[in-house]
């Protein structure tokens, strides 16, 4: 792809191998070399500059954002430093090379290394190209590191067994082979048992240091692989440091805060996109505003009262989708779907939609006119789902932590299954964003939300 890329550039640019640059010599003849010969040294550069970037160590590679970053910060790296050395020695590199190579080169990057990625993930889903994890831990801890690795099997590991200490040897724990734990000497065995070659240590009380330090001896080097795992989950990677003190890991875990420089990116970020947004969809947007005006009785615009950033109420904006008088029907259609004590209120399969409201529900072209909202700073781009007072007022102290930034017009709950989604699964993706939102995440979360209105598949009513 870097062939395609930087020769693409050296024919738009230079049309073809008749230019030549010219490097001076200190008391001699410029040395001229062919811009074939710089294309071929760009990419062989740029390559290894990949390499020993880290973007392809198979710790990052297929989730995350991680190796995303590394593309780009090589990249990087590898351009500010041909720019120094043209400028340093005075070699009259064509300028195509760094206006267009370099923004083109990492796009195209990012994008195969994105389409590599839904690849492996599907692979990873059925068991190939995935670590085998033999589980070491208590019965409560293995259980709940289970169930994480299951939801995101494009991470790269599968569960294989668990070995859990006075668990009977051949039962099973929610699912999981368990095999009984006496000693920790035949750890290799257990691992050649049941076909594993990593072993992740779900509890620290259930191993002594000793026995975890002669547990890690007794692992075949380049073979089977040690993992530990804290009893901390939903904590994005950036908060995350790791720190060696006196022989201990110690992992450092940022406290999550929104202030500051974040803050102000993040508010610059809302009005740059939702200006944008608005200028680019503002005829579009005219015609679904006559659509609905032409199709049902009612106005054109719905207009809700919604709880926002530290419980402040304010009106949000959508296409009305539904019949007037659509909100006194809601408690009994909640009732009859036996959802009322839920503070979730979807209604499935909504007799209340109007024909031209079903589709602006299933590709979320309702959602538009909250651009306003976000343009006036009530709502973000990204965020939480902003909820009613009254599902508000069923909230858990836990719950609440979601009003502690600004509701978004969409977030990791519309990208993770929308209307498919239940409570406890929507909570824990609001909670994960307010614990370990970033302007990257943001980026990312967008792009998979056009994604999902594109292509909304069953999830979307």
């Amino acid at each position: 792809m870097l062939v395609w890329v930087v020769f693409g550039v050296q024919l738009v640019w230079l049309g073809g191998d008749g230019d030549t640059t010219r490097i001076p010599a200190p008391g001699e003849a410029p040395l001229v070399v062919s811009y074939t010969i710089v294309s071929v040294v760009l990419t062989a550069l740029w390559v290894l500059a990949l390499r020993f970037g880290g973007s392809r160590n198979y710790r990052v590679v297929g989730a995350g954002s991680t190796e995303y970053k590394l593309v780009a910060d090589s990249s990087g790296r590898l351009f500010g430093f041909v720019a120094i050395v043209a400028f340093i020695f005075r070699i009259d590199i064509a300028r195509g090379y760094i206006l267009l190579a370099f923004p083109l080169g990492i796009l195209m990057l990012l994008f195969f290394r994105w389409a590599w990625r839904q690849w492996l993930a599907v692979e990873r889903s059925q068991g190939r190209f995935a670590s085998n994890v033999l589980l070491i831990g208590s019965e409560q801890s293995v259980v709940h590191i289970a169930t994480q690795l299951s939801r995101d099997t494009s991470a790269g590991y599968r569960v294989v067994g668990a070995w859990v200490k006075g668990y009977p040897a051949g039962a099973e724990l929610e699912g999981i082979p368990v095999r009984t734990s006496q000693e920790y000497d035949s750890i290799v065995e257990a691992l050649d048992t049941f076909g594993a070659d990593t072993v992740v240590v779900t509890s620290s009380d259930t191993l002594s240091p000793q026995e975890l330090r002669e547990l890690s001896w007794q692992l075949i080097p380049g073979v089977h692989h040690l993992v530990l795992a804290p009893s901390l989950t939903d904590v994005g990677g950036p908060r995350i440091h790791t720190r060696p003190v006196a022989g201990l890991p110690l992992i450092h875990v940022e406290t999550p805060r929104s202030e500051g420089w974040k803050k102000y990116g993040k508010r610059g970020f809302d009005i740059l996109g939702s200006g944008l947004m608005l200028l680019a969809l503002s005829i579009p947007l005219l015609l679904v505003a006559l659509a609905v005006k032409l199709t049902s009785r009612g106005r054109v615009l719905y207009r809700q009262e919604r709880v926002g950033l530290n419980g402040k109420p304010f009106e949000m904006l959508k296409f009305r989708s539904m019949r007037e008088n659509a909100d006194a029907e809601l408690q009994q259609l909640l009732a009859a779907q036996g959802t009322s004590d839920k503070p979730l209120f979807k209604v499935k399969d909504d007799p209340r939609l109007t024909s031209i409201g079903k589709v602006l529900r299933k590709y979320s072209i309702d959602e538009f006119p909250q651009l306003l909202n976000v343009l006036k700073g009530d709502m973000s781009l990204v965020g939480p789902r902003p909820q009613r007072e009254a599902e508000v007022a069923l909230y858990d102290n836990i719950a609440y932590r979601r009003l502690l930034i600004k509701p978004g017009m969409s977030g990791l709950w519309q990208v993770s299954g929308r209307s498919e989604l239940s409570w406890e699964d929507a909570i824990r993706l609001d909670l994960f964003y307010v614990e370990n939102w970033s302007l990257m995440g943001d980026i990312n979360i967008l792009w998979r939300t056009v994604r999902a209105v594109v292509a909304p598949g069953g999830s979307a009513h």
